[in-house]
């Protein structure tokens, strides 16, 4: 079994984390800017507007175009670099972010401009943030860290700005309003961008090869080098069988923790009578629990074997906490659960991340990472949608009930399956002219090392939404 230790660039001092630590600052800053937004821009409309239909519309907006972007921002990715890429988006997003005060402080914010200022906050977002991730395989070889540490690190630092950017939020908007809020985001992506722009990684070492692997092809490259890109990603994601179980798994778990935390929570807290005290309980418990829980594998997912880890981990994170609320168990009880979920939570996306990092050759990291991302990310806009119809038309209880077992069928029993046996190979980086446009055979051995799945680095970022389960 290869070594789980990257080893440090030959052009870096070892042990360098600067790079590391820019990074982890920057996805800080900008993720919590963004949480400013999500509570700030949809009060904004509801207290100009008063309608919740108008509030939801300009949320769908967002949340499509988000993935859009995702989808088709790999291939820029790849050819521009994660570095540059990264910063430009950043202060896109800081823009278009500030167009929306200012247009509202001169009187030139009418519903269907807010509209669109809505779709190209996603547009730019979700490519940013694709961007930021595919920098931590360099990161963590620089700061010679496995990648589970590093990934560990981004998701709990990514949990911290989840819990403190609401917070935060409800502040900005209680003392003065939303539109400093979204004016306090918009300054957050100057940050981030200036972070990335001062400590980003420049290449070297195996990144290098890649660039030069990558620059090569550009130029013996014909017309349309931009969907001939966007296909050989697809046609990779395609044929990996386990990425492309990863990413329906977590487009489902999406769609449903969508779902859950829009919707079932607060109809279940008006059912108990528990209102917005039992909502507020149970999101800080596990809130609490989820920054706990990635510290957690932070130190130790590295250590674990990943699928009986992955296992346990949903078995505790899923369809027990849809199963107590069904069973209109005491408030007490659900949070116990609740505080389960966050610890169990936290070790699953560093397995995730690092996996699929590892099995993304570097020059096609871009764009197979922008369309797994996106994939993972398309049942959160249809997650509310849909619950509340389904709690229209069936009830609550049902839907939890069917919650529970979609939840099951989706993380569990496919990880049962052969293939995915290769969650625990953790993989050394390959030359990444050996992967040049290569994708996996469908018909390879569960524990064979293809060319075209070499590792990003020897031995995850989080999602990720992105890729986030």
């Amino acid at each position: 079994m290869p070594s789980r230790k990257p080893p440090a660039d030959a052009s870096a001092p070892k042990g360098r984390r600067t790079s590391l630590h820019g990074l982890l600052a920057a996805y800080t800053v900008s993720l919590f800017g963004t949480r400013l937004t999500m509570i700030a821009l949809p009060w904004l409309v509801l207290v100009t507007s008063g309608s919740a239909a108008q509030t939801g519309l300009v949320a769908f907006c967002e949340a499509v175009p988000l993935v859009i972007g995702k989808a088709l921002a790999g291939p820029l990715i790849d050819k521009v670099g994660s570095r540059p890429f990264a910063v430009f988006a950043d202060l896109v997003s800081a823009v278009v972010v500030g167009l929306v005060p200012l247009c509202y402080w001169l009187d030139a914010l009418p519903y269907g401009v807010l509209l669109v200022l809505s779709a190209a906050i996603g547009v730019a977002r979700g490519p940013g943030d694709v961007a930021k991730r595919t920098m931590t395989p360099e990161v963590a070889e620089q700061a010679g860290i496995p990648l589970e540490r590093a990934s560990g690190l981004v998701g709990t630092l990514e949990r911290l700005a989840g819990t403190a950017g609401p917070a935060a939020a409800g502040a900005l908007i209680a003392v003065l309003s939303p539109l400093w809020a979204m004016t306090a985001n918009a300054l957050c992506f100057v940050a981030s961008a200036a972070l990335i722009a001062l400590t980003g990684p420049r290449g070297g070492g195996r990144l290098r090869r890649a660039e030069e692997s990558t620059r090569e092809q550009d130029a013996e490259g014909g017309s349309e080098r931009y969907l001939d890109q966007l296909r050989t990603g697809v046609r990779f994601l395609r044929k990996d069988r386990l990425l492309r179980s990863i990413a329906v798994m977590l487009s489902v778990t999406n769609l449903v923790d969508a779902a859950y935390g829009s919707l079932l929570i607060p109809v279940w807290a008006k059912e108990i009578g528990g209102g917005p005290a039992a909502i507020g309980a149970l999101g800080s418990v596990f809130g609490i629990a989820a920054v706990g829980g990635s510290a957690l594998a932070t130190a130790f997912a590295a250590k674990l074997k990943r699928r009986p880890t992955y296992v346990i981990a949903f078995l505790i994170a899923g369809p027990p906490r849809f199963l107590v609320m069904a069973f209109h168990l005491p408030l007490w009880v659900v949070l116990v659960v609740a505080l389960g979920d966050g610890l169990a939570i936290g070790f699953v996306n560093p397995i995730l991340n690092a996996v699929m990092l590892e099995r993304i050759p570097r020059p096609l990291l871009g764009r197979v990472s922008a369309l797994t991302d996106s994939v993972g990310s398309a049942g959160i806009p249809l997650g509310p949608m849909l619950a509340g119809a389904a709690v229209t038309a069936a009830g609550l209880v049902p839907v939890l009930f069917a919650c529970a077992g979609l939840y099951l069928a989706s993380t569990v029993l496919p990880a049962l399956r052969p293939h995915w046996r290769e969650l625990d190979a953790r993989r050394p980086a390959d030359d990444p002219d050996a992967v040049r446009d290569k994708a996996p055979d469908d018909q390879s051995d569960a524990g064979r090392a293809p060319a075209a799945v070499a590792a990003a680095a020897p031995t995850a970022a989080e999602t990720a939404p992105g890729t986030s389960a």
